[in-house]
């Protein structure tokens, strides 16, 4: 096993136990108005009251459209951005609880992959610069022998010649800077790796090799991760379990397998009536889910369930009860949808 193997696994007996609780969390972004009161008169509700479990060694695969809360949800369980309210446990550990010492000692614990590979990598900066840079944050880099040696081993890891760390961001196609960004995020040694929208930069066929590449390191080095994706294509072939958010809340949570197979919530449905499927006579003949109108304001939500507006099966009492993420059966399987065994019989047609 690696070094960077055994650091990872560190604490890792019982792959199957919550390593991630996430319990009512609320992220608000206040709306402010005038220039000398600064007055709050709203807030964008980004984030309400979301509660969701991540097995350590597993993928949970977090999707929705863009503007629904995914990234803010991730960035909240880093703290990088404050949340409003609601409980993080990692590991056991009170996230919100910990200051000084103990967030740093977090912060190395709990890394993140994000987007745009080019925009997260400083381009005065060598690869070397960037990746010594954590080590640095938390006295890693005393030894300058090992230092190195780590540096070259995480680049290893990910696909890239040790040569690489003398060179600069630009000098990289954008598949080989996503490594980067990878390998920025693994030398430290973490459990856990935030992977927001990792490949929705990148082209298709480098989309794959990415994909492989984190599903090989988390067999190699016990990791964990939570996968921040709009595409359902992607997250199918990399997720354990996936959680499908709207509007700031989440309204399907199940095994991937069974989420493909018997999706209940009407988004859920529309999302993947989206993804093309590569066989034409299936493609020519299944049923398409067209959601009508954009996405609602996350400062202004729609009363009672926030689908209603866009739903096909939408009924009189969507608009006046909020429906809670509830578990569907024996599976496990959550929904937050008071229709969805009508809307799963048949029972409940649509409205065109």
């Amino acid at each position: 096993m690696s070094e960077l193997a055994s650091e990872s696994v560190g604490s890792g007996a019982g792959m199957s136990h919550a390593l991630v609780e996430i319990d009512d969390l609320k992220v608000h972004f206040p709306i402010k108005s005038g220039v000398l009161l600064n007055r709050t008169i709203g807030y964008v509700y980004a984030v309400d009251g979301v509660s969701l479990k991540i097995r350590r060694g597993e993928t949970y695969g977090l999707v929705g459209e863009s503007g629904c809360g995914k990234s803010t949800l991730g960035r909240g369980l880093l703290r990088l951005i404050e949340p409003t309210s609601g409980g993080i446990t990692f590991d056991g550990t009170d996230v919100r609880a910990l200051e000084g010492e103990q967030m740093r000692r977090f912060r190395r614990r709990i890394q993140m992959v994000f987007q745009d590979p080019l925009a997260s990598l400083d381009p005065r900066q060598s690869v070397e610069s960037l990746l010594v840079e954590g080590l640095k944050a938390h006295g890693l880099d005393r030894d300058k022998a090992a230092a190195r040696q780590r540096l070259r081993s995480t680049l290893d890891s990910v696909g890239l010649p040790a040569s690489a760390l003398n060179k600069y961001p630009h000098e990289f196609s954008g598949g080989q800077r996503q490594r980067i960004g990878i390998a920025r995020a693994l030398v430290l040694g973490p459990e856990l790796i935030v992977a927001d929208e990792p490949v929705s930069a990148l082209d298709v066929s480098i989309q794959a090799q990415v994909v492989n590449l984190l599903g090989d390191l988390q067999e190699s080095l016990g990791l964990t991760y939570l996968v921040i994706a709009h595409d359902l294509a992607v997250v199918r072939h990399i997720s354990d379990t996936i959680g499908v958010m709207y509007l700031g809340s989440l309204v399907e949570e199940a095994d991937a397998d069974r989420l493909y197979e018997r999706p209940l919530h009407p988004y859920t449905r529309a999302l993947l009536s989206a993804v093309p499927i590569p066989d034409p006579w299936v493609e020519d003949s299944r049923e398409r889910i067209l959601l009508t109108g954009d996405l609602p304001s996350p400062a202004d939500p729609p009363s009672g369930c926030r689908f209603r507006t866009r739903c096909p099966w939408s009924q009189n009492r969507c608009a006046e009860d909020r429906p809670e993420l509830r578990v569907f059966d024996d599976s496990g399987q959550r929904v937050a949808c008071h229709f969805a065994e009508e809307i799963l019989s048949g029972e409940l047609l649509t409205a065109g």
